[in-house]
């Protein structure tokens, strides 16, 4: 895994390892979210870590550029996703007896989709992306086919301070083609939970009330397929007393929010 850290990727951009020197009974698997770099959850590795765990935080595809303005996002693909999921996977049975996926946004994505079909013992997904806020899911398959289509293009994600945006581990921009293709997994997961039930044996759905960017009504939607199909698996938990925002974890963007969030989540992940 840490071979893939090519000589681009900047040195807050690489895959995080944090282990003990032998293999321990609980490890752990962190996606970090779209844009950002495994230093994301740094805090979160090193709370785990001191638990017993052995963590790994892999760079996703294209993320990590030691150039902020860096265009590979934009030829990031949903296959890519899943294998770097699985072969993360892969080290964390080797580094632990049991394993607990977990992910933010994007990386929420990928542990609920690791979740749905790999046996895993816990699998966390926090504020996991399935859809945009405030687009209803009837028109999220027409928009992912329509952004796909057309030329790929940069949104800034603060128009206001453009690249001088922190943290300085992150893109300050996302790819309207990255993006249609992380809804492109969603999508499929949508089918997998509709046709069968998850894999994981435990599921901890994190959200947000307050959310201001992914689409909490697809989390639920998710949350009825799998209680649906095996109701003893799934857990939920929301945040009902954060300002309105989707980044919950990097403290370089709203320490005040982290300071809640952290002491909870590693509960949740280690419970």
């Amino acid at each position: 895994m840490l071979e893939r850290d090519h000589d681009r990727v900047g040195e807050t951009g690489r895959t995080l390892a944090l282990v003990h020197g032998a293999r321990t009974a609980r490890s752990a698997v962190l996606f970090h979210g779209l844009s950002a770099s495994p230093m994301q959850f740094v805090q979160i590795a090193h709370g785990l870590h001191e638990r017993g765990y052995n963590v790994i935080v892999p760079r996703l595809p294209r993320h990590g550029h030691a150039d902020r303005m860096s265009t590979a996002q934009a030829t990031m693909r949903a296959e890519d996703l899943k294998a770097a999921a699985l072969s993360s996977l892969d080290v964390a049975r080797g580094l632990g007896e049991r394993v607990t996926v977990a992910g933010f946004s994007l990386g929420g994505l990928l542990a609920a989709w690791t979740a749905q079909t790999q046996d895993v013992e816990r699998a966390v997904p926090i504020a996991p992306f399935l859809g945009i806020a405030f687009v209803p899911s009837r028109l999220s398959a027409q928009l992912t086919r329509a952004a796909l289509h057309f030329p790929n293009f940069f949104n800034w994600w603060d128009p206001v301070l453009r690249e001088r945006q922190l943290p300085v581990h992150g893109y300050p921009r996302y790819a309207t083609h990255a993006l249609a293709q992380a809804m492109l997994l969603s999508h499929e997961l949508f089918e997998a939970a509709a046709d069968g039930p998850p894999k994981a044996q435990k599921i901890m759905l994190v959200t947000n009330a307050r959310e201001a960017a992914v689409n909490n009504r697809a989390a639920r939607k998710l949350a009825a397929l799998w209680r649906a199909k095996r109701p003893e698996a799934l857990e939920t938990y929301e945040f009902t007393d954060l300002p309105i925002s989707h980044d919950i974890i990097e403290p370089l963007h709203h320490p005040e929010i982290v300071e809640k969030v952290y002491p909870i989540l590693i509960e949740l992940l280690d419970r």
